[in-house]
């Protein structure tokens, strides 16, 4: 009988869940995509479409650097990029259409005004309560996996991208088929795909934070938590659709200082909370000495992003793959170790979780150290040797 990989606490396998998840999403992204492709021209959508996946991967690139201190799983990323471009575009879009066909009979209003009227007060609450449900999600069925804000905001991020992709589609598509036909594509994407990516992101960022900040609390205080992020969502969102619609340019450029203010103060909230997990390691993996696994200088390396890069690099030039491989899995389960330390210390898991993630954790930093190169005494003066980096022992 073999024992099982140490590596499943990584939690980044695709479960049949999620596999499931990612067909349904995939589905509800085509049947969204069908309805611009019928009202549009088909050359018009595929221009569209390749505008609007352009800056994506230039986009997710720039979320993910925020995470690179204890990455999330992939599979679990994906599943909320898809959401975004699929259940909640899909299902927003309807309903804000609804929304604006009972506005007009309603009022009688010009459908021009109708159409602001619903950015500003409907589209907020659908567009941010369907992206807000994949984090909901995750409090109710992933909760260890939110180990702090900045969990929230790569989760938010990703399904606001996701959403903002297949969005500006149908934008791009009205941009053509408007009396300023190409102009008025061009100066869409400007205002859509280059000034304000990261608008979606940083509404939905205001959930994903709250979310993050009510997993470790009890349950009886985490849905004021979630619902005061949720407005803040709906609020910022509003505001920047009522700025757009009613402001003129002026308008326009208060909501974009807005967005700009909203966005260092969630760089802010991320830089803070690396500094919480490095003083995490600091507390909790010194203990760990005596298992040979880890040794001041590799604590030393693990609290530096910058540290641990040049210590993969250092694994990458005398171990190729393989060292590279084995170096980003020791700074991973080290760096799990100290945040399940810290999930026990707030009871979010239980005995029985613990000893068994811890065990597997372990396990993972012993295969990995391992694996790493073994530097003979040129390379070292050739190289220099990495900060952090302790050679596993013979």
């Amino acid at each position: 009988m073999t024992s099982r990989d140490p590596r499943w606490v990584f939690k980044d396998r695709p479960s049949v869940a999620l596999i499931i998840g990612l067909v349904l999403t995939g589905i509800c992204a085509l049947v969204s995509f069908s309805f611009d492709v019928i009202n549009g021209a088909p050359v018009e959508f595929f221009v569209s479409l390749a505008l609007a996946l352009a800056p994506v991967p230039l986009l997710l690139a720039a979320v993910l650097a925020l995470d690179r201190m204890e990455p999330e799983p992939r599979s679990n990323l994906a599943f909320a990029f898809a959401w975004g471009a699929g259940v909640a575009v899909l299902v927003a879009g309807v309903v804000n259409s609804l929304n604006l066909r009972y506005i007009i009979h309603a009022t009688d209003l010009p459908p021009d005004n109708a159409r602001n009227i619903a950015a500003t007060f409907g589209a907020p609450l659908v567009e941010e309560t369907m992206k807000g449900l994949v984090l909901l999600g995750l409090l109710r069925f992933r909760r260890a996996e939110l180990d702090g804000p900045t969990d929230g905001v790569i989760y938010a991020s990703m399904v606001g991208l996701g959403f903002a992709m297949s969005e500006n589609v149908s934008y791009y598509i009205a941009a053509f088929d408007s009396p300023q036909g190409v102009t008025g594509l061009a100066v869409t994407v400007v205002l859509r795909g280059i000034l304000s990516p990261f608008a979606h992101p940083l509404f939905t960022s205001m959930i994903g934070v709250a979310v993050a900040y009510a997993a470790p609390r009890p349950p009886g205080e985490r849905a004021a938590i979630v619902l005061s992020g949720w407005g803040g969502a709906m609020l910022l969102h509003g505001l920047w659709n009522g700025l757009a619609s009613y402001g003129g340019a002026a308008g326009l450029a208060v909501a974009y200082v807005t967005l700009l203010i909203v966005m260092c103060v969630l760089i802010g909230v991320v830089w803070r909370d690396r500094r919480r997990i490095v003083e995490l390691l600091l507390r909790y993996l010194p203990p760990y000495q005596p298992t040979k696994l880890v040794d001041p200088a590799d604590i030393h390396m693990l609290s530096s992003l910058s540290r641990r890069r040049r210590a993969r690099q250092w694994a990458k030039a005398y171990g190729g793959r393989k060292g590279l491989r084995a170096m980003s899995d020791y700074q991973l389960a080290a760096t799990e170790l100290g945040l399940l330390h810290e999930r026990a210390e707030r009871r979010m898991v239980d005995d029985h979780t613990f000893h068994e993630e811890q065990r597997a954790l372990l396990e993972c930093m012993s295969a990995a150290r391992a694996e790493l190169p073994a530097p003979l005494p040129e390379a070292f003066m050739a190289m220099g040797r990495p900060p952090g980096y302790a050679p596993p022992p013979a």
